[in-house]
């Protein structure tokens, strides 16, 4: 009787089991996998990544997400154009390259004003003083990046110098570190942590914030595939939300904010780089909430947004510089409000 109990017992256990792993099986098959891939940047959407936030409202929504780094705007471009990533981080110039050459994306929220936190610094001993110092030079920069865009602007319009006497080096942020330290380059045009790195034997000779000031702001973006976007409603309002409380919790304690918080913690965890350098590099940034996201500032207002302004500027100066051959009449399609409206109810 009790071998006949046991037996009965195990099949009752093993039937449960099968159940619970069919169901697991269940809601694996109903998760939908995506990648979103991001860059060496840092801000509330880095810590965000860091601890689950975006983990976890994928998954209440039915969605997985894997997280890819990239080292450049190009690399990502490319995989977005391929479909291979519906969702990524560009600069603006990017961005509008990207728009401009066909590929369907829609920007849906401003992941920083880049301001101060983009620079030109000249390596010690390299005799650069003032951007004249430039000529026959080795600047390293990211092409197709703000960075690059803005040393350009630099160059032409506020410097008046002709690009073609300056040796410009197309180097990702580690190898322009990598570089410097080897003494290899004598100047970079560069964001944080690399930007953070090389300042400390380093002249800062201008920034972004002076440049846009003379000319147009350069931002960072979170860019969507149109039609992704529009099939899957669901990850997308998650996964603005999860950008819109990040964005409003850090600007409550930003003040308060010291090299040990969790904050500075999840950065480093996910791009690198050391505690002091991170919360400096973030003191140089602007991140807007979700109202301001919304707003004529940045995304809201059609073709009179800052967004689409800043993207028309950018498109008129790369076609100038032969980055992309034509501009288009209207960039107010690649940019879309909906999404932070929404979340910043």
């Amino acid at each position: 009787m009790q071998s006949l109990f046991r037996r009965a017992r195990k099949l009752s256990l093993l039937g449960l089991a099968c159940g619970t792993l069919a169901l697991s099986a269940a809601t694996a098959q109903a998760e939908t996998t995506l990648v979103v891939g991001y860059q060496q940047i840092v801000g509330p959407f880095v810590s965000a990544i860091a601890d689950g936030s975006f983990d976890r409202a994928a998954k209440e929504a039915g969605y997985k997400i894997d997280w890819r780094q990239f080292s450049s705007a190009g690399d990502i471009s490319t995989a977005l154009a391929s479909g291979d990533v519906p969702v990524g981080v560009l600069g603006s110039t990017g961005i509008t390259a990207a728009a401009t050459r066909g590929v369907d994306i829609e920007l849906f929220w401003i992941l920083d004003n880049i301001g101060k936190s983009e620079a030109l610094v000249a390596r010690n001993g390299s005799g650069i003083t003032k951007p004249q110092d430039l000529i026959g030079k080795k600047v390293a920069v990211p092409f197709v990046s703000t960075s690059h865009f803005h040393l350009l602007v630099g160059l032409t319009k506020l410097w008046k110098m002709d690009p073609s006497k300056v040796n410009i080096l197309n180097m990702q942020p580690p190898q322009i570190v990598a570089a410097w330290q080897r003494g290899d380059i004598d100047a970079a045009y560069v964001w944080p942590p690399a930007l953070t790195e090389i300042q400390k034997t380093g002249t800062t000779i201008t920034d972004s914030a002076q440049i846009g000031a003379q000319s147009v702001p350069t931002f960072d973006g979170i860019v969507a595939s149109k039609a992704w976007a529009a099939k899957n409603p669901k990850f997308m309002a998650a996964f603005t939300k999860v950008l819109a409380k990040s964005y409003s919790d850090y600007n409550a304690n930003s003040a308060k904010m010291a090299s040990s918080s969790q904050d500075i913690k999840g950065i480093i965890k996910m791009i690198g780089g050391k505690p002091d350098d991170i919360l400096s590099a973030l003191k140089l940034l602007i991140f807007p909430d979700a109202k301001e996201q919304a707003s004529k500032t940045w995304l809201g207002g059609g073709k009179d947004s800052g967004a689409v302004r800043a993207l028309t500027a950018s498109a008129d100066f790369l076609k100038s510089q032969r980055q992309i051959d034509r501009v288009l009449g209207d960039y107010a399609p690649f940019v879309n409000s909906s999404y932070a409206e929404a979340a910043s109810k």
